[in-house]
């Protein structure tokens, strides 16, 4: 089978399209013929240098969103059968080699695939939906009326993040470059900011929950904007000094990593079937051509998410 493989750490060109074994699923996994395969920050990460530390060396195959279909069901699963369409975040944060024309996985990382909605749009879905609906389900409730803040509100996490927070009822509020403000307001959004023009911790106050995805210093220059019974959700991550900084304000913060879910998957599904949520696909690229989408992802130069046409 055709997979993307690098067999050194490095910048987008150590990606190659190479021929590969195909995977055999054990008893307890299906192995899925891939339709599309998201791209996210994660899979250059860790193509650049170990990410974290732990894993292990190259040859590997990048890649955890797929959406495909089954092509064969072992025998310890019932969940799935062959010709069913699904989609998952495959065993994240351990390599999943999601850019490949086969991938095996359990099948409680997988869902069915939303009604009506092609594999590339399905493909887009599973691992920035699943950071958005972890982020509300699981560190900050949102409740009708209150101020929400979305860092990069034009991105691959942060376009769901901001239709998750309108479904619930808040007041959204998102920071992006001022070419993007249609896009975010077309979401829902009832705010924009331009962070290229104006600081957005003097344009912006009394806010209920920060939604982070972008890192460096904006933990520490949110911390301002929030109300003392507000909520700091860091899905990019944060240091130890700004944890203390948020601790010594008495500022409730949670700094997360976002985990495989069908559940989660399942609900969103739903959403995207009723259409009360889309992923905006801005460019697909066909698997030989993954560098360039890598190229593309690292630059920042687009809108919502990128997808892998296998």
């Amino acid at each position: 089978m055709r997979a993307i493989v690098y067999r050194s750490f490095g910048g987008p060109e150590v990606l190659e399209l190479a021929e590969v074994e195909r995977p055999v699923p054990e008893r307890h996994e299906v192995l899925v013929r891939v339709r599309a395969a998201g791209v996210n920050p994660p899979d250059y990460k860790l193509r650049r240098t170990p990410y974290p530390p732990r894993y292990t060396e190259p040859p590997l195959t990048p890649g955890w969103d797929v959406s495909g279909v089954v092509e064969e069901a072992g025998r310890y699963t019932a969940r799935f059968k062959p010709g069913d369409e699904v989609f998952g975040m495959l065993n994240f944060p351990h390599p999943a080699a999601a850019y490949a024309e086969y991938v095996v996985a359990r099948p409680r990382q997988l869902a069915r695939k939303p009604a009506g909605v092609g594999h590339v749009q399905a493909a887009a879905l599973p691992m920035a939906a699943l950071t958005a609906w972890q982020a509300f389900e699981d560190v900050a409730e949102i409740r009708p009326g209150q101020r929400v803040l979305v860092h990069a509100a034009a991105g691959g996490v942060g376009h769901l993040v901001v239709q998750l927070a309108k479904l619930r009822g808040a007041y959204v509020i998102g920071t992006t470059r001022a070419s993007k403000h249609d896009f975010v307001l077309g979401l829902g959004a009832d705010e924009v900011i331009d962070y290229t023009a104006v600081d957005f911790a003097e344009a912006v106050s009394g806010v209920d929950v920060v939604v982070d995805l972008v890192g460096g210093d904006y933990p520490r220059r949110s911390l301002p904007v929030l109300r003392p019974d507000g909520t700091f959700v860091g899905a990019a991550g944060m240091t130890d000094g700004d944890a203390e900084a948020y601790d010594r304000a008495g500022v409730r913060w949670d700094s997360f990593s976002v985990e495989p879910d069908h559940a989660a998957l399942e609900s969103i599904a739903r959403l995207v079937a009723d259409g009360k949520l889309t992923a905006h696909v801005d460019q697909v690229f066909p698997l030989a051509d993954a560098a360039k989408a890598h190229e593309l992802m690292e630059s920042g130069a687009f809108t919502g998410k990128l997808v892998l046409d296998v």
